[in-house]
């Protein structure tokens, strides 16, 4: 898919989610989940997917919230950096960045991954959108140099960018055979239930915290 054409695509279903005027109250909390495969939901039915039970979950629980799914499955970082000015629209309240997983397995290199990831926060930051940072863990295969270069991006970044760090997207489902697909690697309803529930009490607090309009 041509790059304009899938800014195009991207662009309609934001419109759809985060509407300029209409049904949405000026209180909603407007999220958008900015990611790879995991969070665009590969391998999942209709509303089984990572943002859909993250935005059902909250709303189950009184939060006035939207979740938009700004997933795109193989992603990297520096796809990332390519697409996210477009891919996060005004009036979004917090932005869940969860990107590296793929540059993790194609071997890039942690510089390489630190530096996307850092433009990315340094652009939310100068637009006043909050993120919550989803760390991400190298594959013990891939040596101890690396991972040591690659696990110490995300807290390194969250801290110097003030942004909410969950350390680990996958926390208690990768390894779990009964919690991911047979690829063994992406998470199943089950998987994205646990992924919900972790992630959950981190985005309440973010919520919750938002400034009081004026």
């Amino acid at each position: 898919m041509a790059l304009k054409h899938l800014a195009a695509v991207l662009a309609a279903a934001m419109l759809m989610v985060f509407p300029v005027s209409g049904s949405a109250s000026a209180e909603t909390f407007r999220i958008v989940g900015f990611g790879d495969s995991l969070m665009a939901g590969y391998g999942l039915g209709p509303g089984e997917g990572f943002t859909d039970r993250l935005q059902a979950a909250l709303q189950g629980k009184g939060h006035d919230v939207e979740v938009a799914n700004a997933g795109v499955s193989g992603d990297t970082t520096s796809g990332g950096l390519a697409r996210i000015d477009w891919s996060v629209p005004d009036g979004t309240d917090l932005v869940i960045l969860e990107l590296g997983a793929n540059d993790m397995l194609r071997g890039v290199q942690p510089e390489v991954t630190r530096q996307n990831l850092d433009a990315m926060l340094q652009r939310l930051e100068k637009r006043g959108i909050p993120v919550l940072l989803a760390g991400m863990m190298a594959a013990p295969n891939l040596g101890a140099d690396y991972g040591d270069a690659f696990n110490s991006i995300f807290p390194d970044l969250a801290k110097q960018y003030d942004a909410t760090l969950y350390p680990f997207f996958l926390d208690g489902v990768a390894g779990d055979r009964k919690l991911v697909l047979e690829d063994g690697m992406h998470p199943n309803s089950a998987g994205i239930s646990r992924m919900v529930d972790g992630v959950m009490p981190f985005v309440e607090r973010l919520i919750l915290d938002r400034p009081s309009a004026s």
